[in-house]
């Protein structure tokens, strides 16, 4: 089988990596994601999910071998099975490298048997604490118990999971070392992440939600023993081993480290624009150029945008920036 050339970027990136965000909506109201009163975008906005399904295809045709569904909470889409078992088959003829799901595990227990008989294999489930009240703190509206339950029929399909928890200041930082140490007896690898400046999040001030990675991975060098490795998956975790537990860490952090010298990835909206990173603004329409011109023009529209992918983001947070450097929230671009 002869593969399509990947899309190249103008600094010479290879981009076959797209992070599509099938909806907006999201059973849980994380205080580092979105308010939570939060206004979602009207249906007959958002694309189909056969519409969905024609842009994975272009940019398959184009050289995209990974697929990542997310939200929101992708998994609460109604009939969203369909997308997953057609883009599943893809895997299983070897089209695609991989299909991954990542979501808040709330719908994994009804779900996780069905996900695996599709073609995914690995699921990554956010999950900042396993303390209860933690837990409600963060995501105001979630069931840890629920969650920890569709981890577990996660692991009973056979699924491949991978957790990652967003580090908060004063809030989860104290029980990181416990994850670690769950993780480890589960099986799990762990990816810590740092709070993101992006959409109003409903008064909460990002500057008192962050911490720096650095300042955790000192911590836990105290408790852990960390050996840096050259593994990398295909997202921008940087990873070390954890002696004690035998899984690995992944560390991502967009402050205090930029992690986009070597990003092969691009998002789209639920509606259909295409942002070419994560911390820019710039987008493409790609949901205009498939209604008016069809294949042809979403190709185009797709090579198009790729020539204008920048080098990096620039977020920040400080005293004189706390909160949003891109106006638009996390689960509408996909994680």
């Amino acid at each position: 089988m002869t593969l399509p050339t990947p899309l190249t970027d103008p600094y010479g990136r290879q981009i076959d990596y797209i992070r599509l965000s099938v909806t907006d909506r999201c059973d849980f109201r994380c205080v580092y994601c979105m308010a939570e009163q939060m206004q979602f975008l009207p249906k007959k906005e958002l694309l189909t999910l056969e519409e969905l399904e024609q842009v994975c295809r272009s940019f398959m045709a184009l050289g995209t071998r990974k697929i990542r569904l997310t939200g929101g909470e992708p998994l609460v889409r109604r009939n969203i099975m369909q997308l997953i078992e057609n883009l599943g088959a893809e895997v299983k003829s070897g089209a695609l490298d991989e299909l991954t799901i990542t979501t808040n595990g709330s719908q994994l227990s009804k779900m996780a048997n069905d996900l695996a008989k599709a073609g995914v294999r690995r699921v990554n489930v956010s999950l900042d604490t396993l303390d209860k009240v933690q837990f409600q703190k963060i995501t105001r509206w979630g069931d840890l118990d629920q969650v920890l339950a569709g981890l577990e029929a996660a692991k009973s399909a056979g699924l491949d999971i991978k957790i990652n928890a967003v580090a908060l200041k004063d809030v989860n930082d104290e029980t990181l070392p416990d994850m670690i140490r769950w993780a480890g007896r589960e099986g799990f690898d762990l990816s810590l992440i740092e709070v993101m400046p992006m959409g109003d999040i409903g008064g909460e001030d990002r500057l008192n939600q962050y911490l720096p990675l650095s300042v955790v991975r000192t911590q836990l060098s105290k408790q852990f023993t960390l050996v840096d490795t050259d593994y990398r998956s295909a997202g921008p975790a940087r990873y070390v081993e954890i002696a004690e537990t035998g899984r690995r860490l992944g560390f991502i952090t967009p402050l205090t480290h930029n992690f986009c010298e070597s990003c092969n990835r691009v998002r789209l909206t639920c509606t259909g624009q295409l942002y070419m990173c994560l911390g820019q603004d710039d987008k493409a329409d790609l949901a205009s150029a498939l209604r008016n011109g069809g294949e042809a023009a979403l190709t185009e529209a797709i090579i198009e945008a790729i020539g204008r992918k920048p080098k990096g983001h620039d977020f920040v947070i400080s005293r004189r920036a706390p909160n949003a450097n891109v106006a638009r929230h996390m689960n509408v671009t996909g994680g």
